[in-house]
């Protein structure tokens, strides 16, 4: 049986045809799964559960029907969709998983992470990172009107799209340091994250033994997956 790792989807209306290939994904592969883990981002931007009453994405009734299938599916926040609650996960049947978590991937344990905490060189990023995961800050902003907060979350998406473009490139990648203080401390030595939009394969010494460190893709271009089964792992492209 194959597990599936995704991130970094970032789904919106401006891109149809990502969330037509997301669809073909749940639709088609993912039904075959043992399990499938979402790594934040899933969304561009979530202001919201009442969305799924007002303007539901059309991939929640997809996401519905492989859970309903058997296949478990995860859903973990990132730092686009972290507005996203219970009444999401009820309406999918994904539970929402913290950051991190650790899993047995055919007998290893395996550190999942969205991968912004990762980034400890940003310090203006964690400073707003804080401040969008505070529960008090996050029921002012589902406080306001619907309206209000689709202004909100677009402003802040632009602002954020800006600041990322003016930063040196290893400003906005994970601090190595901080990779390996996190999975000493959860005892692994694989890492599994998104975010960083740098798919790749890390590999590295950690207190004497060998690490790997898998970055999964983003969905702007096309879809990524991480698939591993018990031969192995490959990184597909849809």
């Amino acid at each position: 049986m194959t597990v599936y790792f995704l991130s970094d989807l970032h789904l919106c209306d401006e891109r149809p045809r990502i969330n037509a290939l997301f669809v073909a994904f749940l639709t088609g592969p993912a039904r075959q799964a043992q399990a499938v883990y979402i790594l934040g981002d899933l969304l561009e931007y979530w202001v919201g559960d009442d969305t799924l009453t007002r303007d539901p994405p059309g991939f929640v009734a997809a996401l519905r029907a492989l859970t309903t299938l058997g296949i478990p599916t995860f859903l973990m926040h990132g730092n686009r969709d972290f507005l996203l609650g219970a009444q999401f996960a009820d309406a999918t049947g994904c539970p929402l998983m913290d950051d991190p978590t650790v899993i047995s991937l055919f007998g290893t344990p395996t550190l999942l992470m969205h991968g912004d905490t990762l980034c400890t060189d940003d310090t203006a990023y964690q400073n707003m990172r804080a401040q969008v995961r505070d529960p008090k800050w996050q029921q002012q902003v589902l406080a306001q009107t619907w309206e209000q907060r689709i202004a909100l979350a677009k402003r802040y998406r632009s602002e954020s799209q800006k600041q990322t473009r003016d930063k040196p490139e290893y400003i906005t990648d994970v601090n190595q340091q901080a990779v390996e203080a996190a999975m000493r401390t959860a005892g692994v030595t694989r890492l599994i994250h998104g975010h960083t939009h740098r798919p790749a394969v890390h590999e590295f010494m950690l207190d004497g033994q060998p690490a790997q460190r898998f970055v999964l893709p983003d969905w702007y271009q096309n879809g990524g997956v991480l698939e591993w089964d018990e031969r192995g792992y490959r990184m597909l492209t849809l």
